[in-house]
């Protein structure tokens, strides 16, 4: 699987942080993939996996990974930054169960109740059907729950914390705005969102209402096509060489935000992300 990292406005230990998990560009055979998402603000922290240091310095906002580990239970705690171990931590721990070929982000967020926790999402890596694009959104954020409008319309509805839902779109570029649940006005947006064929776009909405510091994390997911003698196999017209490639970005959360967690009328489903709490 192809890994490629992007970071808007992360410091140094942030990206050496993303590098840290970034794991061999070659997995072995029913390896799992697992990513990481920081998304609680003001606290730098190191993450530990079975009781090592995986992650130092690790800053909100940061989405890194992924990692490729083999399938089994893996124990996930995350400390203050440079703690001696992980005997005293400020999540978890969490116990994570990763399955041969899974693809995963574990993340670090805030609930509903604005207190740390941590939630495990399953990442869909199945195919997209031809000429679609794929976009899920994820609220791990402290904030009550929104609604998502495209051209005006709602096409994700109470999408509560720590909740997901998925659309399947068609390619282009589409006007989306949030609003609280149950209303028409926003309160972001609305702002143009691009959805790429054969590629699922991930994004994570996280921080607190409160603090105002909402943010977002965007995770993309190439290399989908359902048939690549169909379609094209990379976006940019190369030949597809079979995998799934992952990008990853994060920015803060302004107009193109959230409106993000928008597109045009397709299929949706929510599904319900697996959470630890503390």
């Amino acid at each position: 699987m192809r890994n490629t990292i992007l970071t808007a406005g992360a410091g140094a230990a942030a990206i050496a942080a993303a590098i840290a998990l970034a794991g061999p560009a070659t997995a072995a055979e029913g390896d799992a993939q697992l990513s990481v998402l920081h998304g609680v603000p003001g606290l730098t922290v190191d993450v530990w996996v079975n009781g090592d240091r995986t992650l130092d310095d690790f800053t909100p906002g940061t989405l890194a990974g992924p990692l490729a580990l083999p399938a089994g239970t893996y124990e996930i705690a995350i400390t203050a930054a440079d703690a001696a171990d992980a005997s005293a931590p400020a999540i978890g721990p969490v116990s994570v169960n990763l399955a041969a070929n899974g693809n995963y982000t574990a993340a670090a967020h805030l609930g509903a109740d604005g207190k740390p926790t941590a939630s495990l999402f399953t990442n869909d890596v199945s195919q997209i059907p031809a000429g679609k694009g794929k976009l899920t959104v994820r609220h791990a954020a402290a904030a009550p729950a929104v609604d998502v409008l495209a051209g005006g319309t709602a096409v994700v509805t109470n999408l509560a914390n720590p909740n997901e839902q998925t659309l399947t779109l068609d390619p282009g570029t589409v006007p989306a705005a949030v609003a609280a649940a149950g209303t028409t006005t926003p309160v972001i947006g609305p702002a143009d969102v691009t959805v790429a064929e054969g590629t699922h776009t991930i994004v994570y909405a996280w921080g607190s209402l409160a603090d105002q510091n909402l943010k977002l994390a965007v995770q993309n997911i190439e290399g989908l096509h359902t048939a690549p003698g169909s379609v094209p196999g990379a976006l940019n017209g190369s030949p597809d060489n079979g995998g799934a490639g992952a990008t990853v970005a994060t920015a803060g959360f302004g107009l193109a935000a959230l409106a993000l967690l928008a597109g045009a009328v397709g299929v949706s489903r929510a599904v319900r992300a697996r959470r630890a709490e503390l």
